[in-house]
């Protein structure tokens, strides 16, 4: 007899877990999936392992190390992502509905990755600058830096998105440097086991990193302390009672809710059934009701349509859901799988019954539903469901009511302020979206909607070809939204790592904040040696090093051969009389000669390490350069990137950020810019 399938809680560095306790069913066919454990996990473990260990063991490493780490782990996962399909169809899931989870997880792990080496600088210390002078003789300065908080982050997640939902998380936490300690949703836990082994056995994650909580949190938030973080996916029922542990209120330590909500879909007036908009409109909310089986925080769960149009809208989301076939997603032609367990599937039923006594069914069970597959009479299925409302005004019903499953309701308005105001009924939203041809519609109604909805997805037939959807969040933008949808901010690219550091000002001299911020401050003294820096290899370059040119005097043909070569004949370069009417007085250098002349008073010429110029930033151009004026250039190595990245030869590289200040014969800066370029590591 095959043994009994117990999963395992990681805590320690160790899988525990002997015994059986809850069964977890399939949702396909309630065939036993696996058993929780019976032990209950040292919660004192693992938070002091976390602390003694992963904290130690993450900050070993830097920002660009870490996010070297994400993107080999993600590469692990996508290799072994099959064996991650064959457990997370036994949560109900198609294929596609998995791909957003599975390779959705790791996709995310991807652009966190990329964030860390685009964004953030070799060491531990995010400098948010420029400084700002606090004194008169500019010997005193003021600046912020993002530090790792030092603490440890517990992420509370919900069954949906067994995977993603946990790297979503995980991702920026990580490559903040915060130790995670992960509560799966009970229900789909044994797909979150699964990731998580494989993680595990990858050995990229660093001791103490990850740890895995399978069951109950018992008494672990009464141990966490005020350098610590707590995030919670769920309803906002449970989000609410979290929120005022008596730990965390008395440590002050950050919750971050991101709560199930009642997201809407707004079919613009503009649009009349003979557009495409309309058609646009309708598939986009059946998708949101059968991806998933509707069990998304960000699904449709409310419709709102112009009155005139609501039974063409009816009429054709009748015919759409009408082709949806439901069953074992084994089985061929089966496009929506089971709600994720047979508990939610009794909970969806319930709240369905409370939406029919304010609404009318459109669309159900009594339209043909027959799961397809062998034992699906056991699974946790559940008909797609669209009801509509008698009274969208009135309180209660779909503005209250979330049935977190296959379930959307239809409401008519009569204009579009009524639209908008029917939509701000849900009390703050993950997601909004605005099905419109007109841009003046979009105009009016996001700025008045964006203070009740966290996203808002603006649907066109000119984005439908690359839209990826309402319901899909979405690593470069912000996920979470005010009000019933938790108050939280999660992902959106830096920001998301952002949550999980301290922010801290600093004063002091320009020399002090350079060397705390391991960047190069204006002001701060300066290493001028007889090596030009270009002439340095990234390994041999020092922050502050620096090159004084020698001077260049600007002449009138300069500017007729600068403005020949570029074609730039803007009057201010070659009319005398106008421009001696202008606020300048006088003809002026082209802004990009100045560029030009400042490169060729620092570029040292000869082959050396730097390889290539790839860009400017903050770029500004401060004072006129006219006739007769003369300049002269500061180049500052300011920033040393490490990616350990190499170049198409395999020579190993950084990236060098060099501060350039070009000044006049008077010592005015006349520009200030950034240069970036790849330089050689000599090992």
């Amino acid at each position: 007899m095959a043994q009994e399938p117990i999963l395992q809680s990681f805590i320690g560095g160790r899988w525990v877990g002997q015994h059986g306790a809850q069964a977890l069913r399939s949702a396909l066919n309630g065939q036993l999936v696996a058993r929780t454990h019976e032990e209950a996990p040292d919660f004192a473990e693992a938070v002091s392992h976390a602390r003694r260990h992963g904290l130690a063991e993450l900050m070993a490493l830097d920002f660009q190390q870490r996010a070297q780490r994400l993107k080999a782990l993600a590469l692990y996962l996508t290799e072994r992502k099959e064996q991650l399909y064959e457990i997370s169809r036994h949560t109900g899931a198609t294929r596609a509905d998995s791909w957003i989870d599975i390779e959705g997880g790791a996709g995310t792990l991807f652009a966190y990755a990329g964030v860390g080496g685009r964004e953030l600088p070799s060491g531990n210390v995010v400098h948010e600058g420029p400084a700002i002078p606090l004194g008169k003789t500019g010997k005193f300065a003021g600046s912020h830096i993002l530090v790792p908080r030092g603490g440890i982050a517990v992420h509370i997640n919900a069954f949906n998105f067994p995977i993603w939902g946990m790297l979503e998380k995980f991702a920026p936490s990580f490559l903040a440097g915060m130790p995670c300690i992960v509560k799966p949703a009970t229900a789909t836990s044994y797909v979150t086991e699964a990731a998580v082994r494989l993680m595990q056995e990858s050995g990229l994650l660093p001791a103490g990193s990850l740890q895995l909580i399978i069951g109950g949190t018992g008494d672990l938030l009464d141990r966490l302390q005020g350098q610590d973080v707590v995030t919670f996916t769920g309803s906002a029922d449970t989000a609410a009672k979290l929120r005022v542990t008596p730990s965390l209120i008395r440590n002050s330590v950050p919750f971050n809710a991101e709560a199930d909500s009642l997201n809407c879909a707004i079919l613009a007036p503009d649009v009349t059934p003979d557009d495409e908009e309309f058609d646009l409109f309708v598939k986009e909310v059946a998708r949101e009701m059968t991806v998933k089986a509707g069990q998304k925080c960000t699904a449709i769960r409310r419709a709102i349509v112009p009155a005139r149009h609501i039974d063409a809208v009816a009429e054709r989301l009748r015919e759409r859901l009408a082709r949806i076939v439901v069953g074992d997603p084994s089985v061929e032609g089966v496009k929506m799988g089971a709600l994720a367990s047979h508990a939610q599937q009794a909970d969806v039923a319930e709240r369905v019954e409370a939406l029919l006594k304010s609404s009318e069914l459109v669309f159900g069970a009594k339209d043909g539903f027959a799961p397809r597959g062998e034992g699906v009479a056991e699974g946790a299925f559940f008909a797609p469901t669209l009801l509509r409302s008698r009274d969208p005004h009135a309180e209660g019903g779909a503005h209250d009511i979330e049935a977190f499953g296959p379930v959307s309701t239809l409401m008519a308005y009569d204009d579009i302020d009524e639209a908008i105001a029917l939509a701000a009924r849900g009390k703050g939203s993950l997601v909004a979206s605005l099905v419109t041809r007109d841009p003046q519609v979009a105009a009016t109604a996001v700025p008045v909607m964006g203070a009740l909805h966290g996203r808002l997805h603006i649907l066109d037939r000119e984005s439908a070809a690359e839209s990826t959807g309402h319901g899909s969040p979405l690593p470069v933008l912000k996920h979470g939204g005010p009000g019933r949808a938790g108050g939280g901010e999660e992902l959106g690219g830096l920001r998301a790592v952002k949550h999980y550091l301290q922010r801290t000002a600093v004063q002091g001299s320009p020399t002090m904040l350079m060397a705390v911020t391991g960047e190069y401050v204006r002001g701060a003294k300066v290493h001028e040696t007889d090596v030009h820096p270009f002439r340095r290899y990234f390994d041999e370059l020092k922050i502050g090093e620096s090159l004084l040119t020698h001077r260049r005097t600007v002449t009138e043909a300069d500017l007729v051969n600068f403005g020949c070569l570029s074609g730039d004949h803007f009057y201010m370069h070659f009319d005398e009389l106008a421009a001696k009417d202008s606020q300048f007085g006088k003809r002026i250098a082209h802004g990009y000669f100045v560029l030009s002349a400042a490169a060729g008073l620092f570029v040292s010429p000869g082959v050396g390490p730097v390889l290539a110029n790839y860009g400017l930033d903050t770029l500004r151009f401060i004072n006129p350069v006219g006739i007769g004026d003369t300049i002269q250039a500061r180049l500052t190595c300011k920033r040393k990137i490490d990616q350990g990245k190499r170049s198409p030869k395999g020579e190993p590289q950084g990236v060098v950020a060099w501060d350039v200040e070009v000044t006049n014969q008077l010592g005015e800066l006349v520009a200030s810019y950034d240069i970036l370029t790849l330089v050689l590591k000599r090992v």
